[in-house]
């Protein structure tokens, strides 16, 4: 039966600025980094102390969804001191976190323009 979630791919125009983006800013490591085809490299991150991994990988076709919103939260222990970590690191956020009843967030974009929600 089903166990967890293996990986979620995010749509990226350039792997390369990605990968910088995803390791330097976000901190993250790599898994795998290999040729795929001629046009892309299958590059799997590790979210620390996480078993999911992101996938750097645009499937043919479907480059219409680099630079939209990804249906996908970053938890975070701290909102506060996370948002201030990572806007330190060069990370782009549409505002500073907001207070909701569900709990806190905050939105940023990574280096294609895909908007991800870190949340408590």
């Amino acid at each position: 039966m089903i166990k967890q979630i293996k990986f979620v791919s995010i749509p990226v125009a350039d792997q390369n600025r990605a990968l910088d983006f995803y390791t330097d800013k976000l901190g993250f490591t790599i898994i795998t980094d290999q040729p795929f085809d001629e046009k892309q490299r299958w590059i799997e991150l590790r979210v620390p102390k996480a078993e999911t991994r992101l996938v750097l990988f645009t499937a043919e076709g479907e480059e219409k969804r680099i630079g939209t919103m990804m249906n996908m939260s970053f938890a975070c222990d701290d909102i506060a001191q996370t948002y201030e970590k990572l806007k330190a690191r060069g990370v782009e956020f549409e505002g500073p976190p907001e207070q909701q009843p569900w709990g806190s967030y905050a939105m940023f974009k990574d280096s294609e323009g895909n908007r991800f929600v870190i949340s408590s």
